[in-house]
Formats: structure tokens, sequence, C-alpha cells
């Protein structure tokens, strides 16, 4: 019984540490929800926009991704927001895989978008 009394009063103290907690603030939930609810259809939006292209210009797409690149590939990357400095990377992979790309235009817009910002 001693032993009881004197794990219960630890166990407060550590539960009330300054320590992070993986518990969210309950205060702050309703205006993360919203937060995120906006960020979601902006992210929803652009990668409709995206998609849109792509399956407009798929074939054309995969045209310039073969010789590294073009004005189509240049709007998916701006709608994707690609940033400047990592396009040349992308249209690398873009073309080591483009069998792939070629097959599923979904595929390519999925990595339009990961490496979008």
């Amino acid at each position: 019984m001693l032993r009881l009394r004197l794990i219960i009063p630890i166990c407060l103290v550590a539960a009330c540490s300054n320590e992070a907690s993986h518990l969210p603030n309950p205060l702050l939930l309703p205006g993360q929800a919203i937060a995120t609810g906006i960020g979601n259809a902006r992210y929803n939006a652009r990668r409709a926009q995206v998609s849109a292209h792509v399956a407009q210009h798929h074939s054309a797409l995969i045209a310039e991704i073969t010789v590294g690149g073009g004005p189509r590939m240049t709007e998916a990357m701006d709608r994707a927001r690609v940033p400047e400095d990592r396009r040349p990377v992308l249209l690398r992979r873009l073309r080591e895989d483009i069998v792939l790309y070629r097959a599923d235009a979904e595929a390519l817009v999925v990595a339009l978008m990961v490496h979008g910002g």
C-alpha cells in the first residue's frame, strides 16, 4: 500500500511535466481543422489543373520529356509549382522512367505534384 502511495504522486508529477506531449491542445483543434481544410482545397485545385493539363497534352508531354523539356512541360511544372532549381533533375528522372509515364498519365501527374511546392 505504501508503494502505491508513492507511485501515484510520481505519476501525476510526470504527467504534468513541460515535455512535449503527443496530444494536441484541444483549444487549437478547430483552427487547425479549418487550416487543414483550406490547405487540402488548394492542393486539390492545383492537382486538378495539373491533371487536366497532363490529360490534354499527354503525348506532347512525353515527346518533350524525351528531348529535355518544352513549353507544355514548362506549363505543367508551373501548374504543379515545381521550383526552377528542381526542374532539370525532375526532367532527367522523368526521362529515365519514360516507359512508365508513357503508359500511365496519372503517374506523371503524381511525379509532378510530388516535386511541386
